[in-house]
């Protein structure tokens, strides 16, 4: 007996794939939808695309290493992190189309550490090398100290001190920068940006933008130190707020501030303190003490029954007559 559902073939579609191989040398790539690409379709999620290092690898296997911000592995909507750690290696770009979608996505791919090298691809639907721009925070008349570009918002600013960022919008930081106003050298402050679990950045220094724009390629977190003058003078703290909810920090200055979930950064706030200022205000603030021997004599003396806190005068000892000597007489 056939139990076979007569409607069995509609549930088995054709798809159309193509794959290219891309060779990348040493260093760290993002890959990502060129924008304006074709929408998806919203009920099979295709055309769809997946990145992964190409088989053969050997014993390389371990000198690629591919992270996708899906928990499902798909490119759509997100970007893709790719790291080379010694050589070239070849990475494979799978493209899922339902059969008849001639509009393939476009993709690109940036370097985002490592020398700059041409990366070579196969085939016409192949990713092109972008080279990264390079780009500093917008300085306005206001002068602001700390800029972010936010998802859906665009280039945010404020002063150290202040958050920056939407707290509870769900809405990813891409990139941001540092120009402190205070008497910090801008080379005498650089940060990093939390690309992916134990990823991170090139150092940037103060005055220039770390991340990305408009590639949907979140940020997980920062990292921020001093050096040089201003380690000696400024101590460095900040916090951040996730898209998950979770909050971290105050952390000094070197730490990596990111939620454990590794969620995407949805707000931050640096502040920079002089050293010794906590210690200074406390130090101010505190109540003396006596401690001579004066001092705490007196407060175990009773009060006077007449005068309420007051101490009763000594009373003088009774002088006792002195006695007079008799001299001799002649």
């Amino acid at each position: 007996m056939d139990k076979t559902p007569p409607n069995a073939s509609n549930r088995v579609a054709e798809l159309q794939v193509t794959a290219h191989l891309m060779t990348l040398d040493t260093g760290l790539f993002c890959v990502f939808q060129t924008p304006g690409s074709a929408p998806p379709d919203p009920t099979t999620g295709l055309p769809g695309v997946r990145i992964t290092p190409a088989p053969g690898l050997g014993g390389r296997q371990e000198a690629v290493s591919v992270s996708t911000f899906r928990t499902d592995g798909w490119l759509n909507g997100t970007a893709a992190l790719v790291r080379v750690a010694d050589g070239s290696a070849p990475i494979l770009v799978t493209i899922y189309q339902l059969k008849g979608q001639n509009a393939p996505p476009s993709l690109q791919v940036l370097r985002l550490s490592g020398e700059p090298a041409a990366a070579g691809a196969s085939g016409p639907e192949a990713p092109t090398a972008a080279k990264p721009k390079a780009a500093t925070p917008p300085v306005p008349e206001a002068n602001p100290e700390v800029m972010a570009h936010v998802q859906l918002s665009g280039d945010l600013t404020c002063m150290l001190g202040d958050w920056l960022g939407i707290k509870g919008s769900r809405q990813w930081i891409e990139g941001f920068g540092l120009a402190p106003a205070n008497g910090i050298a801008l080379q005498d402050i650089e940060y990093q940006a939390v690309l992916g679990r134990n990823w991170l950045s090139p150092w940037v220094e103060g005055g220039k933008f770390c991340g990305s724009r408009g590639m949907a390629l979140p940020l997980l977190g920062l990292k921020v130190r001093l050096k040089g003058a201003a380690a000696k003078a400024f101590e460095c703290r900040y916090s951040a707020t996730f898209v998950d909810g979770s909050a971290v920090g105050p952390v000094n200055g070197g730490e990596a501030c990111e939620a454990p979930s590794l969620a995407a950064l949805e707000a931050f706030q640096i502040v920079l303190s002089p050293r010794g200022a906590v210690a200074a205000v406390a130090a101010t603030t505190a109540p003396k003490i006596k401690t001579n021997a004066t001092a705490t004599k007196a407060a175990k003396r009773p009060a006077s029954k007449a005068n309420p806190g007051k101490t009763p005068a000594a009373k003088k000892a009774p002088v006792k007559p002195r006695a007079k000597r008799l001299l001799p007489r002649d």
